[in-house]
């Protein structure tokens, strides 16, 4: 059973906050400093953005490979969320400096990232101070 949220709510909800960065993973747990100040960084950064229609879909294979490289940062809410009809248990960013939109890739322990995403227009924002908090711890 899973629980309808709005996805721009649903971050609070999030147990850990999980970083890769080149294939290295971090976990940060909810509550803790680390995780306190990626949230903040998060929800300012999405405060006026628009969710719109992904334009493609994700392949659980292509996406396992591609979070080996470069800097990620995935929601993990240990519990079934739904958003817009969609169901996931993580949600799954890249993290680039100058993006200002980006696809939100769903998790869940049946597929693994096999799916349609969601897609965040940061709407005049971009990615700049996550990447850089992110690159900090």
């Amino acid at each position: 059973m899973s629980i309808s949220v709005n996805l721009d709510k649903a971050f609070e909800r999030s147990e850990k906050i999980n970083v890769y960065n080149e294939g290295a993973i971090a976990e940060y747990l909810c509550g803790s400093n680390q995780y306190n100040k990626i949230l903040a960084c998060w929800n300012d950064m999405i405060s006026t953005a628009h969710i719109m229609p992904a334009f493609g879909v994700s392949l659980n294979d292509l996406t396992s490979k591609a979070i080996q490289s470069g800097l990620w940062v995935e929601f993990d809410f240990g519990q079934q969320l739904e958003s817009g009809e969609m169901i996931y248990e993580k949600l799954l960013i890249q993290v680039a400096k100058g993006f200002s939109g980006f696809n939100l890739i769903r998790y869940n322990s049946v597929g693994g990232y096999d799916g349609r995403c969601f897609y965040y227009d940061l709407n005049g924002k971009n990615m700049d101070e996550l990447y850089d908090l992110l690159l900090k711890f």
